[in-house]
C-alpha cells in the first residue's frame, strides 16, 4: 500500500478543478479543499442551478467553505480559448503557482441515449462531446504546463472512462476519452523531465446530479461524487506520483493502493458499469 492521503495535508497548494459545478468534477473541488489546497472552480453556472440539473459554482463555493475550505469561483465557458487563457493568467497573478490541474469539464448532449445508433443522433453530438471534453482537456494541459514546468512540480488528472476501451453512450464518447488517454501518454513523455505528472482517472458509475435525476436507476455498488476526488488527493498528496504518470487507472485502483473509501466507508464496484446498448 502506498503512502496514505490522509498523510499527505496539501495546505499551501493551488489546484484548478474544471466544471465544477456539480457531479465529479464539485465532488473534486471539495476533497482537495478539504486536503488543505485553495481551489478555483470553474463552469458556466454561477449563481443559480440550470433548469435541467441542479448546482452552481456558487453553490460548489459555499459547500467547500462549509468544511472550512477555501474555493474561488470563475466563470469560463471552455469551449473558449481566450476564457482559458485569462484563466490560467489569473491563477498564476494571484495564486503564483498551480500545483493540480482536474481536466473535469464535460458537455453532454441533449437527449443523449445509448439505445440510440450513432447514424440516428444529431452529427454536431460529436462536436458536443470532443469540444468540452477532449479538446478542452487539451486546452487546461497546454496551460497548466506551461505554469508547472517552470516551477518543476505539479499533476495534471484528466478525468476518463472505461468508455476509451468499450461502449458507454455514443461512439463519440468512446473517441473522445480514447484520444483524452492519448493524451495523457503522449504528454507524460515531455512533462516527466520537469518533474510534473499527468494521469487519467477512471471513475466508475457515480451518483450525479445527472444518474439520481433518473426514476428507478439501480446505484447499487455506485461512487459518491467525492471518491474521485480523493483519488486526485491521494495522488496529489504522494512524493512517488510520477509511478502512475502517462497511465489511464480508475478511482477504485487508486483506493486499493492507497488504503482509502468512499464516504460511506465503503468501497464502490470496480467492474464498470455498461449502459444498455
Amino acid at each position: 500500500m502506498r503512502e496514505s492521503f490522509r498523510m499527505n495535508s496539501l495546505g499551501g497548494r493551488v489546484a484548478i478543478v474544471t466544471g465544477a459545478s456539480r457531479g465529479i468534477g464539485k465532488g473534486c473541488a471539495l476533497e482537495l479543499a478539504a486536503a488543505g489546497a485553495t481551489v478555483y472552480v470553474t463552469g458556466r453556472t454561477i449563481f443559480e442551478a440550470s433548469d435541467r440539473l441542479p448546482g452552481s459554482l456558487k453553490a460548489t463555493v459555499a459547500e467547500v467553505e462549509a468544511i472550512g475550505g477555501q474555493a474561488i469561483a470563475v466563470a469560463c465557458d471552455h469551449a473558449d480559448d481566450d476564457q482559458v487563457a485569462e484563466l490560467f493568467a489569473k491563477v498564476s497573478r494571484e495564486a503564483r503557482r498551480l500545483d493540480v490541474l482536474v481536466n473535469n469539464a464535460f458537455c453532454v448532449p441533449a437527449n443523449l441515449n445509448p439505445k440510440t445508433p450513432f447514424w440516428k443522433t444529431p452529427i454536431s453530438d460529436w462536436d458536443v462531446m470532443i469540444d468540452v471534453g477532449t479538446r478542452s482537456s487539451y486546452v487546461g494541459t497546454h496551460f497548466a504546463s506551461r505554469i508547472m514546468v517552470a516551477q518543476g512540480s505539479g499533476l495534471i488528472v484528466n478525468i476518463s472512462s472505461a468508455g476509451a476501451v468499450r461502449f458507454f453512450h455514443h461512439l463519440a464518447y468512446g473517441v473522445g476519452k480514447a484520444a483524452l488517454d492519448r493524451i495523457t501518454v503522449e504528454a507524460a513523455r515531455p512533462l516527466s523531465r520537469h518533474g510534473v505528472a499527468i494521469v487519467s482517472l477512471w471513475p466508475n458509475l457515480v451518483k450525479t446530479e445527472r444518474v439520481l435525476g433518473i426514476p428507478g436507476f439501480d446505484l447499487k455498488g455506485a461512487e459518491s461524487q467525492r471518491f474521485t476526488g480523493r483519488a486526485v488527493v491521494a495522488l496529489a498528496g504522494d512524493s512517488g506520483v510520477m509511478h502512475y504518470s502517462g497511465k489511464a487507472v480508475t478511482s477504485r485502483g487508486i483506493a486499493d493502493a492507497y488504503g482509502f473509501k468512499d464516504v460511506d466507508g465503503r468501497l464502490p464496484d470496480d467492474s464498470p458499469w455498461q449502459p444498455e446498448s
